[in-house]
């Protein structure tokens, strides 16, 4: 059966359009860091790697994190960049493959902020709302001096540098990396962002850097340009962190993003089978209804256990957990489901998926990690 076919039997394969946004199907590639781009420049086997996926049924593909052209933004050399000649030049080379095998393409682009002590990359200041840094058992302490109003300036100019090229270059739209705990989302949450200027305070003033950036972003692309954004309630170094703890909290960081320009958001967690706020409903669900914008799933799809465990070198079997899935996508709880880990290991994930060969999957094994196929 094709996947063509398999969309009248599933939600999770029917087309669906987001604005110019057309896809054959809900299955989107999650972003996940490879580290396989030497000196920031992704190769032939990036772009190869990506359309694999397009060939094995995804349609739509985020990008592992890319880092704008911002001197704090990373130090990790192997990380892919969006800026420089050279890596323009790999990632058009991605972005022809991709589209060459029928798919759409995001790239998100990220910036770390202060999510480490000391110096950066080559000497680089590290760049965060108060200079505040923590890390797993570690508390939150002030490690740097806070964010100029030049040094916001600057990295939100950084974003919209990136995000033309993108635009320039024929990429399908872009993904904002919002959550995690790197710089957009250490200006949202009020324990990293203990600014009393107009960037700080009430949720209103956590949420302007992230609105004036999506403002910036959305001037030096066009109207119709799609920006998709990611958020979590959970970061790096505390996993129990909670941005919004009502949904009227929640809401008041989503409407202002909405009202910037934000079109689709990413609302990462660790299972997406997991309610929020005391109801069954998973945070991707709340997004689309407080915010009226169509959002994206993601979290241990077909997975026995969650990314955290694979860092831990841990195995995960393939789950019984697409029942559950398609319910809440049939509810109209989220539009998109990104597909992380499973993807890694099979990239032909969703068409044995829509055939109906689960057995046929292969189940995520963190070697998986260490090559790309």
């Amino acid at each position: 059966m094709t996947l063509e076919e398999k969309a009248g039997m599933s939600t999770l394969f029917e087309p669906v359009t987001l604005g110019p946004l057309q896809l054959p199907n809900r299955v989107v590639m999650a972003p996940m860091s490879r580290y396989r781009s030497p000196e920031g420049v992704p190769g032939e086997d990036i772009a190869r790697y990506y359309r694999r996926r397009i060939e094995g049924g995804v349609s739509l593909i985020i990008t592992e994190g890319s880092w704008v052209p911002h001197p704090g933004a990373s130090d990790q050399p192997n990380a892919p960049r969006f800026y420089g000649d050279d890596a323009l030049a790999g990632w058009k080379r991605v972005l022809d493959e991709v589209h060459a095998a029928g798919g759409k393409i995001m790239p998100q682009l990220m910036h770390r902020g202060q999510t480490e002590e000391g110096p950066g990359g080559r000497g680089a200041r590290r760049v965060g709302p108060s200079g505040m840094f923590g890390s797993l058992g570690v508390p939150l302490k002030q490690v740097d001096e806070p964010a100029t109003l030049r040094d916001i300036e600057d990295v939100i100019d950084s974003f919209a540098i990136a995000a033309q090229s993108a635009h320039q270059m024929g990429f399908d739209g872009i993904a904002l990396h919002g959550g995690h705990g790197y710089i957009i989302d250490q200006f949202f949450w009020s324990a990293t962002n203990l600014r009393t200027d107009e960037y700080g305070g009430d949720i209103a003033g956590r949420t302007r850097f992230a609105c004036d950036l999506v403002r910036e972003v959305r001037r030096r692309t066009a109207p119709d340009f799609p920006i998709m954004m990611r958020l979590s309630q959970w970061k790096l170094h505390d996993y129990s962190a909670r941005l919004a703890q009502t949904p009227q909290e929640l809401e008041a960081y989503l409407l202002p993003l909405v009202d910037a320009g934000v079109d689709i958001f990413d609302f990462s967690q660790r299972r997406f089978w997991e309610g929020e706020f005391g109801t069954d409903m998973n945070i991707a669900g709340w997004a689309r209804k407080l915010s009226g914008r169509p959002s994206m799933t993601v979290g241990s799809v077909s997975l026995t256990n969650d990314m955290f465990d694979s860092f831990m070198g841990n195995a995960s079997n393939v789950a019984d957990n697409l029942a559950e899935l398609e319910r809440r996508l049939d509810r109209g709880d989220f539009d998109l489901v990104a597909v992380g880990r499973a993807l890694i290991a099979d990239p032909d994930w969703p068409r044995k998926v829509a055939n109906g060969a689960n057995a046929d999957i292969v189940p995520f094994q963190p070697a998986a990690l260490k090559e790309l196929v």
